[in-house]
């Protein structure tokens, strides 16, 4: 492409001419060659037909975009399905890369890095973005070249071609606003940067705040699905009302005709936000094509690329971004640092996997300081040390001091104390009467706790893995496992801090999420059942736990607040003797009632020893009657 194109400017003398051409599929591949050979600064064309929300994304990328620019090239570039995407797009993106490999290659994945080291750039529609081959490429770039994997994507093929046009785009020169919207934290407001929370959200019209503004770079963080990110009242919704909704694919309830789970009124159509990079910093905001929970007409991920955005940070799986990510993140943006690797540089202290996706080319490395260097989470040597279940419940802030179990947790560490102290100890107790008064006490226990959690799921205790897990550094150690939805996770363990902070054993699965927690030496768990069940129907539920010793162990099912009142959980608990080491099954049931609202849900099995507790979630849909 003609070196000039990195002279084009917003303040050209005869008037802004604009930088994207609308065509025709047909006219497309000719538009092309076109704008690749021409000396001159043709607009790049971008097929719109039959797309009026490209159409008015082109519109509104005029408002973001002063000239064009030579994007600098990664080091090797990949297209997937090439055969299935628009005639001319190879070509598009040609240029976004040093080197191309085919396909083909990906088959082996560790050979293809063998011979395809560097950054890498990956092509192609939404739906080849999948497990295989995306996870291993992740895996393999992660924590490796700067830039490792950048992706330009879309929901079909006039989309993809819409985001390789958006890459030859350079900000306006007035276009400079940044901004952080969160729901789940309240940091620092630096100069520079525009941050709302939670106490703006009850306060100003955030939907005009996000609309009203053209921004550089702006992040919304907050809980949600695929399809949505809460702040507060307002939402950042994924629906792009005009492409047509996949039959058979469970949406959110707006797809079956029900109303917005959030005011209507308050939604802000993220396609529509006018930003040169949206940084999408909630959970499974992006997940790969074969591990979305909704329709692709409902994803963020997907409607943010249907927008004017060029470049979109999407979160690929669950993630722990907090205080820290969102200071990094802000000094980041204020100093043009690029928003992937310093997210994931950031987190790289709490989990062994990368959160974050990048859709869209990163600047040049020379261009881009370097991301802060990965750093133990919290770590205090001075303090470092191991503690028991009891010390970890008594004296860390995890139940608050008036909780009805600390009487009794304080009752039973008196016990222990006296029966490990040397001046006491044997005294006048056999050691197999120790064990039949400790082991006495921990069923009782194990049946509190177990009744306070069936009654409420959302007791102190339940928070342990977050509140543990914040004080924690990350064991470098991962195993590969299996998740119960049959592909692969990863399980690893955050060693606590200090001596009242246990160490906590985490599942992920980039489909699932967050699938298990347990405290080392706590019964494993996993929970078996179909991926959807119909109004007024039963979900039959399978639980698979190895005890961590012989005997007896509580066991419960639940679900999330919204859907209780529309069921009946049988038996809510239960207790089993079972032998440790061996993997076992337990039944349960949830009914639901004719009107539950269709729509995703989970549910989550627990299981009690010896006063640990290990969760296991699993994902399921509630679908429509059929008459």
């Amino acid at each position: 492409m003609n070196a000039a194109l990195t002279e084009q400017r917003a303040d050209r003398p005869s008037g802004p001419a604009p930088l994207f051409r609308p065509v025709t599929r047909r006219e497309f591949a000719r538009a092309v060659r076109e704008f690749l050979g021409s000396p001159r600064h043709l607009p790049v064309p971008v097929p719109t037909e039959d797309r009026a929300d490209l159409t008015e994304s082109v519109e509104l990328a005029g408002r973001l975009y002063g000239g064009l620019r030579q994007p600098h090239p990664l080091d090797v570039g990949i297209v997937l399905g090439r055969a299935h995407l628009p005639e001319g797009l190879p070509e598009l993106a040609r240029p976004f890369a040093r080197a191309w490999a085919g396909e083909e290659e990906l088959a082996d994945i560790t050979a293809f890095r063998a011979r395809h080291g560097g950054s890498l750039l990956v092509v192609g529609c939404y739906d080849r973005l999948t497990l295989d081959p995306v996870r291993a490429l992740l895996m393999a770039t992660y924590r490796g070249a700067r830039h490792g994997l950048t992706l330009l994507s879309g929901r079909d093929g006039a989309s993809v071609c819409w985001n390789v046009a958006k890459q030859y785009a350079r900000p306006a020169l007035d276009v400079d606003a940044l901004g952080l919207f969160t729901d789940t934290d309240r940091p620092p407001r630096p100069p520079g940067v525009q941050v709302f929370d939670d106490r703006d959200f009850e306060s100003a019209d955030i939907q005009a705040e996000i609309l009203g503004t053209r921004w550089l770079r702006v992040g919304f963080q907050g809980h949600g699905k695929d399809d949505s990110v809460n702040l507060g009242e307002f939402t950042i919704c994924g629906l792009n009302a005009s492409v047509p909704a996949t039959p058979g694919i469970l949406g959110p309830r707006c797809a079956y005709g029900l109303p917005c789970y959030k005011p209507e009124d308050k939604l802000v159509p993220l396609n529509r936000v006018e930003a040169v990079e949206l940084v999408l910093s909630a959970c499974n905001s992006g997940p790969l094509a074969d591990l979305a929970l909704y329709d692709p007409k409902y994803q963020l991920l997907l409607n943010a690329l249907d927008g004017p955005a060029r470049t979109v940070v999407s979160a690929v799986s669950v993630h722990d971004s907090d205080r820290p990510e969102n200071v990094a993140w802000m000094h980041g943006a204020l100093i043009g640092a690029d928003s992937v690797d310093t997210l994931n540089a950031s987190l790289a202290g709490s989990h062994p996997y990368p959160a974050f996706m990048r859709f869209g080319l990163p600047e040049a490395p020379e261009d881009t300081p370097a991301p802060p260097a990965p750093a133990d989470h919290r770590p205090d040597p001075l303090l470092l040390t191991a503690g028991s279940r009891l010390t970890a419940y008594l004296a860390s802030d995890l139940l608050p001091h008036n909780h009805s179990l600390r009487p009794r947790l304080t009752k039973l560490a008196r016990k222990v104390d006296l029966w490990v102290a040397r001046p006491t100890h044997l005294a006048d107790q056999s050691p197999e009467q120790i064990r039949a008064s400790l082991t006495a006490d921990l069923q009782s226990l194990d049946h509190v706790i177990a009744e306070q959690i069936s009654a409420d799921p959302e007791t102190e205790l339940m928070n342990y893995p977050a509140h543990f897990g914040d004080r924690s550094t990350l064991d470098p150690r991962v195993q590969e496992v299996v998740c119960h939805c049959g592909r692969p996770a990863q399980e690893f363990t955050r060693r606590g801090l200090l001596p009242q902070v246990l160490d906590t054993t985490c599942a992920v699965c980039m489909r699932c999420g967050d699938v298990t927690f347990r405290i080392p030496d706590a019964p494993a768990l996993l929970a078996h059942a179909a991926d959807e069940a119909g109004q007024g129907g039963v979900l039959e539920v399978r639980a698979t736990v190895t005890a961590a010793r012989t005997g007896p162990v509580r066991l419960g099912l639940y679900v999330p607040t919204y859907l209780r009142a529309d069921t009946t959980v049988e038996p809510a608990t239960t207790r089993r003797r079972l032998t440790g080491g061996r993997a076992e099954e337990v039944p349960f049931r949830v009914r639901f009632a004719p009107d539950t609202a269709p729509q995703a849900y989970y549910f989550t099995v627990f299981a009690v020893q010896d006063l640990a507790v290990s969760t296991a979630r699993r994902h399921f849909g509630v679908l429509p009657r059929t008459v």
